[in-house]
């Protein structure tokens, strides 16, 4: 099982980083690359085929402004990727929300909410859960671990 993460600048690494985290926590192989739609649109060409030929089953990309990344890589490959969009510029991320959950038909990206890459890596465990029955019930368990620890949690002295 390998995962991906792409990102459009090294500014975005702390927000991705939270990707790489839950995906480390489930075990979940993957790669990271920053390369940018707009600046390097050959390169982009090339990792997209290194994923693909490498087996690559879900791919994260994040990127802030008006967002194109996920949406190009999504036109360039039937990998399912999950965009991140990433609080930039005078939209605070409003551009790069709209940017990656109004893409035209049949080139999908699905959407977290902005600057949440945790939920990105979430669901592309959940995603590659399906293949992996293991990994389905890593989540499954994590899952009961946090029901258990809001019910704890629900008792609050006023």
């Amino acid at each position: 099982m390998k995962a991906a993460i792409i990102f459009g600048s090294q500014s975005d690494k702390p927000i991705m980083k939270k990707a790489a985290d839950v995906l480390r926590e489930f075990g979940v192989d993957f790669s990271s690359r920053v390369v940018s739609a707009h600046r390097c649109p050959e390169l982009l060409e090339s990792v997209i085929a290194e994923l693909t030929a490498g087996g690559t089953e879900v791919i994260i990309a994040g990127a802030g402004l008006a967002a194109h990344l996920p949406g190009v890589i999504a036109s360039k490959t039937t990998i399912p990727v999950i965009g991140v969009p990433i609080a930039s510029g005078a939209l605070s991320g409003l551009d790069a929300l709209f940017s990656i959950v109004q893409m035209p038909r049949p080139v999908p990206v699905a959407a977290v909410g902005t600057d949440n890459a945790a939920n990105a890596a979430y669901l592309a465990v959940e995603i590659l859960g399906l293949k992996y029955p293991e990994l389905g019930e890593k989540l499954k368990q994590a899952r009961a671990k946090l029901k258990e620890e809001a019910a704890k949690d629900s008792y609050a002295e006023l």
